[in-house]
């Protein structure tokens, strides 16, 4: 009973504190408010039972469509939680986000992986292009201005890309990645949650 109270109320914060950090955030690059949600750990909840089953799912999907990995940018990162799944398919994960403090938890989360606070647009690792197997972009479509340059830059830096999306934001980015040719989709689903998984290949 206890336990059950103390999980309520942690709810509780997280949703009232998102609440405040996320004022003003959308489709608007809006960096210093992402990295003042990070004032709190995990404040996006990526130790839930949904987002995991979101990471071993997007983990299947790369497995049956790409195979071992040698090379993995994931763009908006956070703390490192799904940075951790990654490196069960790819040899090497490296991992951006705008907040320096969800990066400094992402390095202790994940030693071996390569970290930088920064955007898609000035990634710090190899300048050839493609620099990457795989680059991936799950759940941030939503807070940048313009998708179409972040959906090209994905495919100038990856040899693939693949994003996932809340089903419920489909209408708004879905259109964006329509465009790509060749796109292909599946799902995931927890619950009553379900996140649209898309993927291309560059070439």
């Amino acid at each position: 009973m206890l336990k059950k109270a103390r999980t309520l109320l942690q709810k509780i914060k997280r949703r009232s504190w998102m609440k405040y950090a996320l004022r003003g955030v959308g489709p608007n690059d809006n960096f210093e408010r992402l990295d003042l949600a990070y004032s709190i750990e995990d404040p996006w909840n990526m130790d839930s039972a949904g987002e995991i089953a979101r990471f071993e799912g997007t983990n299947r999907i790369i497995e049956r469509e790409f195979g071992k990995l040698d090379s993995l940018l994931e763009i908006g990162c956070g703390e490192g939680h799904q940075s951790s799944h990654f490196a069960r398919v790819a040899r090497q994960v490296h991992g951006i986000d705008v907040s320096e403090k969800a990066i400094r938890r992402a390095r202790e989360r994940l030693p071996q992986g390569e970290f930088a606070a920064t955007d898609v647009f000035n990634q710090p690792w190899s300048k050839a292009t493609p620099a990457f197997d795989l680059v991936t972009a799950c759940e941030v479509l939503y807070y940048m201005s313009d998708v179409d340059r972040t959906l090209a830059r994905m495919s100038e830096l990856g040899r693939n890309c693949l994003v996932t999306i809340f089903a419920p934001a489909a209408r708004r980015v879905g259109p964006h990645l329509d465009r790509i040719e060749g796109l292909q989709k599946d799902w995931i689903w927890h619950g009553g949650t379900v996140w649209l998984v898309c993927w291309w290949r560059n070439g």
